[in-house]
């Protein structure tokens, strides 16, 4: 145990872990990783005292290992936010044998990952119901989509069917539907609001329509070429999941990314926390209906779109992340145009944000939409939305990643917890990017910009976390022989959408669709990893009902 060093809580921590296992306890330490084997018949208990020493829940991965294992292995990650650790649980499940004690009434927010998994590994959690989160009913039973044995070319046929929708029976009970198409929901998710008197008591979300296979790909594609699969999960925060995938590579692989490298990194990653927040600040303008605030932040979201075009050459998709560095330099003569332009666009900010507080139509936000500490914590939501709840998280601040350690920041922390506080959030936060990113540009240091001579390494597991603009990416990678073995990738949006049902409960429904907005959820993100090729003739493929869609109007 001598190699934690000074993390004297983890050290008690894993003594403690070390001694509910018993002598035959199966513990790995690789760096910040420690790696846990677990009994399943223990599990719940390991994860209690994980909770107990406020380890962060951060993601679940279920891993096929039956080609070379004859198992399954199940990944319950945390993280020990003071000492910098990830606590890394392995659960094996023999393959005779899928089942697993649930542990979703201990974390929340595991509550989707167990469903997801079951969907697409068919592993049983016992102890919880599991309906399906990822699949539609229609999809047929025993097939599932990310096991080793699933071919990209499987071809299903799937028949409509008409199966009973929800209904409450409860008289003086409204049923609301939100989406799948609306226009300010510009992907597809569905809301079912039920109401008494106005008034949300309770809400049942529907996702998951748009499947692109992204991690099922992966395995058949070289690690540079995934880095640019990895920009295309998110249309705003792209750059952000391409470096995290990056991240998680050269941390495998033992790469030391060049320091000009990791500043032109974290340069594009604050040009793109920039546009995502004014895109979601004038979008949310005109949900408030101030749509002079809606035209003036868009006008002022064009001269950052500039800003990313002078360095990369894109307005978004920028392409140049790849394992080892960046792919293209920064020109002197354009820098220098970039910092006329962000010295231009603060002062416009400065004053529309003045002018917009003032307005009676945003002051309505306070005390609507409200998601209290602790169940923040319990979930546990990231970014703007924990920030706003109280929580005092930022992987930027926390875990600094690219050249996050070379610069003084602020993170803005606001206990309200309501849609308000959720703005005022992203508010600072636009400041403290346009203030990073002049630091970044006057010292950005010369050299190159990409690692030379570096080797894939194979068998190797890595987990890296980078804050987007609507929360902590986290991506989980095992290395195989040439490629990706597994990738698993948790967006922001797929944590705190979660929490939605406790910010609309109680709310007027006149305040529904803005709480819902104060997330900014990410559709694209969140959505998984089935694969389908369809065929035949004659045949009708729906996730919902199209009864459903229609009988309320």
């Amino acid at each position: 145990m001598d190699m934690l060093g000074s993390g004297q809580i983890t050290f008690k921590l894993i003594n403690n872990i070390s001694e509910k296992i018993g002598k035959n306890s199966n513990i790995i330490i690789n760096g910040k990783n420690i790696f846990i084997y677990v009994n399943k018949k223990m599990l719940r208990d390991i994860i209690s005292i994980l909770i107990n020493y406020n380890a962060i829940p951060i993601t679940m991965v279920a891993y096929d290992k039956s080609f070379d294992l004859g198992k399954f292995q199940l990944y319950y990650i945390f993280f020990l936010n003071k000492e910098k650790y990830f606590i890394i649980l392995i659960v094996e499940i023999n393959y005779n044998d899928l089942k697993v004690s649930s542990v979703a009434d201990l974390i929340k927010g595991f509550d989707w990952h167990e469903r997801e998994i079951h969907d697409l590994m068919g592993i049983e959690f016992e102890g919880r119901v599991t309906p399906r989160l990822i699949l539609p009913n229609e999809y047929p039973h025993g097939i599932y989509p990310l096991r080793k044995e699933f071919s990209e070319n499987f071809k299903i046929l799937l028949q409509k069917n008409i199966d009973n929708y929800k209904e409450t029976g409860a008289e003086k009970i409204m049923i609301v539907p939100i989406g799948p198409y609306h226009p300010e929901l510009l992907e597809p998710i569905r809301f079912e609001l039920c109401l008494k008197n106005d008034v949300v008591v309770d809400v049942y979300h529907e996702g998951f329509m748009a499947h692109r296979g992204i991690e099922k790909i992966s395995e058949r594609l070289n690690y540079d070429k995934v880095s640019f699969l990895a920009e295309r999960i998110c249309g705003i925060c792209g750059f952000c999941h391409s470096v995290c995938y990056c991240q998680a590579v050269e941390d495998a692989c033992m790469i030391e990314v060049p320091e000009r490298a990791r500043f032109i990194r974290s340069i594009l990653l604050e040009v793109e926390r920039l546009e995502s927040h004014f895109l979601w600040l004038a979008d949310f303008f005109h949900l408030c209906g101030y749509d002079k605030g809606f035209l003036e932040i868009f006008k002022i979201r064009e001269k950052i779109m500039i800003l990313a075009e002078l360095l990369s050459g894109s307005r978004k998709t920028y392409g140049l992340n790849l394992p080892g560095g960046v792919r293209k330099d920064l020109n002197p003569d354009k820098v220098k145009k970039f910092l006329e332009i962000i010295n231009e666009v603060e002062e416009e900010y400065k004053k529309i944000i003045v002018e917009s507080l003032a307005r009676p139509e945003i002051d309505l936000l306070k005390g609507s939409g409200i998601l209290p500490y602790s169940e923040a914590n319990s979930y546990p939501v990231v970014g703007p939305v924990a920030r706003a709840s109280g929580i005092n998280r930022d992987v930027r601040k926390d875990d600094p990643y690219a050249a996050y350690q070379n610069v003084s920041f602020k993170v803005p922390i606001y206990t309200e917890g309501d849609n308000m506080a959720r703005m005022m959030v992203r508010i600072e936060e636009i400041y403290e990017s346009i203030n990073m990113l002049k630091y970044f540009l006057d010292n950005v240091p010369q050299g190159p910009i990409m690692a030379e001579n570096w080797e894939w390494v194979p068998n190797k597991i890595s987990i890296k976390r980078v804050e987007a603009p609507r929360g902590e990416n986290v991506h989980f990678i095992s290395t195989g022989i040439t490629k990706l073995d597994r990738w698993k990738v948790r967006a922001p949006t797929y944590a705190n959408i979660q929490a939605l049902p406790v910010m609309l409960k109680g709310e007027n429904i006149k305040n529904a669709l803005l709480t819902i907005m104060s997330i900014d959820p990410c559709i694209a993100c969140t959505e998984r990893v089935t694969i389908l090729n369809f065929t035949g003739n004659g045949f009708k493929v729906s996730t919902i009902p199209f009864d459903a869609l229609t009988r309320r109007g």
